[in-house]
């Protein structure tokens, strides 16, 4: 390979006067940059220094506490748990405690256990009347606390003040045997009415004796496909399903996604833990599977449960299952392989017609040159030597 060095170009000499007018040129245009640099700063530092500074306030800052307890004080437990046969009650205790610099009043109740939409213990929002084992709990009496209608309490705490609120749990004769989650919380009260969404509680695992079920199961499950626009990697399945406790007690969950093409070619699958299901609650999953464009992939969704923590599930753990069919078009595939065939056929009609316009253009030549049709001269009937046999003499062999 030929290089050209720099010494081999021909150079160009740049007039003076260009030169001078070029540099000019740059440093007007550096100049009008930091201009417009410090124009910019200038009123951002003007502003900062005509802001005074605040002067320290108070940490009004409101920190508390709710943890299990007995008459005397909180004690080492996480929660409340009991095994009670229906129509049996327990007395149990909670401290409330202000951590904060200044007082506060807490709204005391009881409600259902539910799940969040992120999957963790809570309760209803403030004003939802408990139905199940929250309706249990009945708060006592508290000295200098306030009675409301509704079984609430309201407590006032100064700072780094504490109250122990004593409550006792009574199960329907009629409770359904199994796990019945409730918790009591402490929510904040800012005002006489004003309540904000701000509470710390205690969890209460209420379980009553009896014969129980234990299983899981996927419900309203759905699918759908997403190509990937990179023709040599697969797309994704996304499938979407809620994980249903259809037991009485609560259950954690492995659930599996598995979906293949037709012979079971192209398998792949999808693992999601869940930590908890309550009984008769569900949890929302949803899973991507990458899956090549088959045109079609079956396979099943499977929510195999497992005991949570410490708790004690004398039951058979039975898995869910439920089929799933997409429909997982290559039209990516399907692009590519138009290209590639429309380009085959369009370099060949590129060909063919390329090869008849050189023709016709030689065609032309030839015509413009007056060779089309010519001939060699014919000999015409008496020029030269006739035809006739008179005129020829013949030689015979001596």
């Amino acid at each position: 390979m030929h290089r050209t060095r720099t010494a081999d170009l021909p150079r160009t000499s740049r007039p003076a006067g260009a030169t001078v007018l070029l540099t000019a040129l740059v440093a007007a245009l550096l100049a009008a940059l930091l201009a417009a640099l410090v124009a910019v700063a200038w009123p951002t530092a003007a502003a900062a220094a005509e802001v005074a500074p605040t002067p320290a306030q108070p940490d009004d800052t409101v920190t508390w506490t709710v943890q299990p307890a007995t008459a005397e004080g909180p004690d080492d437990r996480i929660s409340l748990r009991h095994v009670l046969d229906p129509g049996a009650s327990v007395a149990e205790h909670v401290t409330i405690t202000n951590l904060g610099e200044t007082t506060a009043t807490f709204a005391v109740y009881a409600g259902d256990g539910v799940l969040s939409d992120s999957g963790y213990f809570d309760l209803p929002p403030t004003g939802t009347p408990p139905r199940d084992g929250g309706s249990w709990v009945a708060l006592g009496t508290v000295e200098g606390a306030q009675a409301q209608e509704d079984g609430t309490l309201l407590v006032s705490l100064d700072a780094g003040a504490a109250v122990t609120v004593p409550l006792t749990i009574t199960v329907p004769a009629d409770a359904r045997p199994g796990d019945h989650p409730a918790g009591v919380v402490a929510e904040l009260v800012a005002g006489d009415d004003l309540r904000l969404a701000a509470r710390n509680g205690v969890r209460l695992h209420l379980r009553v004796t009896g014969d129980i079920e234990a299983g899981l199961a996927p419900t309203d499950v759905t699918t759908r496909w997403e190509p990937s626009w990179n023709p040599f990697a697969p797309g994704t399945v996304h499938v979407s399903y809620r994980v249903e406790n259809t037991g009485d007690v609560r259950l954690a969950a492995r659930a599996v996604t598995t979906l293949a093409g037709p012979f079971g070619v192209a398998a792949a699958e999808d693992r999601t833990e869940v930590r908890e299901v309550l009984p008769g609650q569900q949890v929302l999953v949803e899973a991507a599977v990458p899956v090549w464009p088959v045109v079609r992939v079956t396979g099943h969704v499977d929510t195999r449960p497992w005991v949570v923590g410490e708790d004690v599930v004398d039951a058979a753990l039975r898995t869910g299952s439920a089929q799933v069919t997409v429909w997982t078009v290559p039209w990516t595939q399907v692009a590519l392989l138009v290209l590639v065939v429309g380009g085959v056929l369009g370099v060949r009609w590129w060909r063919r017609r390329s090869a008849a316009t050189l023709q016709a253009r030689i065609d032309a030549a030839v015509a413009a040159a007056g060779l089309d049709g010519a001939t060699s001269p014919r000999a015409e009937p008496g020029d030269g030597d006739s035809d006739d046999d008179s005129d020829r003499t013949v030689t015979a062999g001596r």
